[in-house]
């Protein structure tokens, strides 16, 4: 093709390219080409105030996922599912918060919201890495990160789990107490976890079920169930 030729075709193109960002930046109805992740307000404090608390058992850690779940409610900022998300030091047992994540799919009209996927993608997003399975400086060992949920997993947040590079999983309320109220959790089976457990990723349940399925009771009671069983 002559120099010619390939200078318009460049010029057509660039110009194809501006005229396409001015239509997405004109208007809202036009295709987007970013989208928003953030934590409430109070969700932000609450982690800057215990940056650096040390936890040392399960149940103080999933006392965090289910205190970020009924708070979540409480302050009308997204459904009633809380994840934490902590490093753990493997010698001497004690762990550190990494980030959090609470329910945002209606606040921020994002259906892929979860709690869990909101904790995975900050803590990535923190440790400037696409995987939590990071190994040490000495290269001989692997950094452990566990995420706590206040409620066994949906499908997609099982997946995004898998993916994540957690080294552990563990949960408060289970698949039965969400769907009582009417979520829809999707094709989650027993068997789903063993993908969970081949892949080295420690599963624990029902650790503090019954104060996390009592959030998600009151919350059956008045708040919007935006998947319900009949859709």
């Amino acid at each position: 093709m002559p120099l010619l030729a390939l200078a318009g075709t460049a010029v057509a193109t660039a110009g194809l390219c501006s005229f396409i960002q001015k239509r997405n930046d004109s208007s809202s109805h036009d295709i987007h080409h970013r989208v928003e992740i953030t934590l409430p307000s109070w969700a932000k404090l609450e982690v800057e105030e215990l940056s650096s608390k040390e936890y040392k058992s399960d149940k103080e850690m999933m006392e965090l996922a289910v205190h970020l779940s009924a708070r979540n409610v409480s302050e009308n900022t997204g459904g009633p599912f809380g994840t934490a998300i902590f490093e753990r030091d493997t010698k001497s047992g004690i762990a550190k918060l990494v980030s959090v994540g609470v329910n945002r799919v209606v606040t921020l009209s994002n259906s892929t919201l979860h709690g869990e996927t909101v904790a995975i993608q900050l803590a990535q997003s923190r440790l400037k890495s696409f995987t939590m399975k990071i190994p040490h400086e000495d290269g001989k060992s692997t950094r452990q990160f566990e995420l706590f949920t206040s409620c066994e997993p949906c499908a997609m947040c099982l997946g995004a789990t898998l993916w994540s590079g957690v080294s552990r999983i563990v949960c408060a309320a289970t698949k039965a107490d969400a769907e009582a109220i009417g979520f829809k959790e999707g094709p989650v089976f027993e068997a789903s976890y063993d993908h969970l457990r081949e892949a080295g990723i420690e599963v624990k349940k029902e650790v503090l079920q019954k104060e996390a399925a009592l959030v998600l009771k009151e919350y059956g009671e008045n708040g919007l169930i935006y998947n319900a069983s009949e859709m």
